[in-house]
């Protein structure tokens, strides 16, 4: 038998087709093959249309059914993971009312930072582990404030996997795990949070029935089989936002283990066991995947909104796209650690939470025009990420969450060798790379949820490991130095 799993990103949606016995991936596919148009009408917004991810989708899922060659009722179950924290309207009808408002988009902040204060900080942080700052529920708020004709025509906010799997099968579900990053969660009541709710005015009726992360969440309808090719009745059984779909992908669990991704946006995600989160709300804290009431498995999320996206936006308006990625990555090993007091600060995807949800912008500082090349800004660039997620691994450290092991897909960043040895060469962690991303991810969750896995361990058996980086240690002091100059330039900001 074989598992589908589905990724909606916010540049491309994939489909992989996973083999169940083996734990191979038979195919696998994307779209569009350039990055997925954000829709910003504003500074500071971001938006896409939520019928975009489903014909990219479709288009996916043709290529893999093509590829494999496999018939479609041999795939026992779909696992989806999502671009977290966005929000997607629908009413009575299932008919979106408006563009989802994705995860990037900072508009939203002024009305979380507001019931943050209203509900008490400690409030807040006791009860849902976070303020209820740029997420789903403060996105709802500031819909209810600027569009009120199309508010009361809202019968259900969804998550963005939500939404696909309303279109593959015809229900609107959600789970708890989804709900605790929109600030949606109470954990010490175990339900959802009424209190945000009634605070921000809306109805209860608004959130939709919660299922378990692994389950038979619902199944493909006849619409969507003949739309996408697949088989009518297929399960589907399992949802979860991307970052703790990556940390699933990578078998990261349990407490103390970390995964790590830098896509269009990086995130570094440590697993607890204990209730813990950042007075400031800097890094978030979330149900993971595995977390129960009688279990604690908690996601510690640093986010930073700009990673990959710079590294995008040198390659199309500096490189002018003559350089791929590879030869950028080249180019940048050319120039020395610290690149010659070169700094950027990767800030320019709207609000970061590492900031307290200031939006300083991306800033480039020390540029000597006698001095620098093109080798020194691509340099300059991977070490800004690096330095950003070294910035946040320091607050996670004050909660409790080190950095001995971090998990990766050798994938996006990542294959970058300058960028991961940076990484291990400034954190002191052990770098290990992966065979898997989040697609492959999602279709071994859907084998644990339908049952087709007797357990986890069972469906990571085969998770291979491709690379060990280990910290260069006679470079210690050379990064120390580059992420210095770099925090200087950054707290001048703040």
């Amino acid at each position: 038998m074989y598992l589908l799993g589905i990724d909606i990103g916010s540049s491309s949606v994939k489909a992989s087709i996973v083999d169940g016995a083996t734990g191979k991936c038979i195919a696998t596919s994307f779209y569009p093959k350039q990055e997925m148009k954000i829709t910003a009408k504003q500074a500071g917004w971001a938006e896409q249309a939520p019928e975009l991810w489903w014909e990219n989708l479709k288009l996916s899922i043709q290529d893999v059914l093509n590829s494999s060659k496999i018939e479609p009722k041999t795939i026992d179950s779909i696992g989806i993971s999502y671009q977290m924290h966005g929000l997607v309207v629908v009413d009575k009808n299932l008919k979106v009312l408006r563009p989802s408002i994705i995860w990037c988009d900072s508009r939203a902040a002024i009305y979380g930072n507001k019931a943050f204060s209203d509900l008490g900080e400690q409030n807040c942080l006791a009860n849902f582990l976070n303020s209820p700052g740029n997420f789903t529920a403060s996105k709802l708020k500031w819909v209810k404030e600027n569009e009120p004709e199309l508010y009361g025509r809202i019968d259900k906010i969804m998550l963005p996997g939500d939404y696909i799997a309303m279109r593959l099968s015809g229900d609107i579900k959600t789970t708890a795990s989804g709900l605790s990053e929109g600030i949606l969660w109470n954990f010490r009541e175990n339900k959802v949070a009424g209190s945000i709710l009634d605070y921000y005015g809306f109805d209860h009726s608004f959130i939709p029935e919660i299922a378990p992360t692994f389950s038979v969440q619902s199944v493909v309808n006849a619409k969507a089989a003949r739309e996408l090719g697949l088989a009518e009745g297929t399960k589907i059984c399992y949802r979860a936002g991307d970052q703790p779909n990556n940390a699933l992908s990578l078998n990261v669990l349990n407490p103390g283990e970390i995964a790590t991704t830098a896509g269009t946006s990086g995130v570094v995600y440590g697993v607890s066991g204990e209730v813990k989160y950042d007075p400031l709300s800097r890094v978030n804290t979330f149900a993971h995947v595995n977390h129960t009431d009688k279990a604690t498995r908690l996601g510690v999320l640093l986010c930073i909104n700009g990673t990959g996206i710079l590294n995008s936006w040198l390659n199309k308006f500096v490189g002018n796209k003559s350089f791929s990625y590879a030869e950028m990555n080249d180019k940048a090993a050319t120039a020395p650690i610290g690149s010659e007091g070169l700094s950027i600060l990767p800030f320019g995807n709207g609000s970061e939470r590492v900031l307290q949800n200031k939006n300083i912008g991306a800033q480039i500082s020390g540029l000597g025009f006698n001095t620098h090349t093109d080798a020194h800004l691509f340099r300059a660039a991977q070490e800004g990420i690096v330095f950003s997620f070294r910035y946040g691994m320091e607050i996670m450290e004050e909660i409790g969450i080190h950095a001995k092991v971090i998990r990766a897909g050798k994938a996006n960043m990542f294959l970058s060798p300058l960028f991961r040895e940076t990484l291990a060469g400034i954190s002191g962690a052990t770098i290990e790379l992966y065979d898997t991303d989040g697609s492959i991810g999602a279709a071994r969750g859907a084998g644990i949820g339908s049952g087709y896995y007797a357990s986890a361990k069972e469906a990571f058996a085969s998770l291979h490991k491709l690379e060990t980086v280990l910290p260069n240690q006679a470079n210690k002091n050379a990064y120390q130095d580059a992420y210095q100059n770099w925090k200087s330039q950054l707290n001048k900001q703040l």
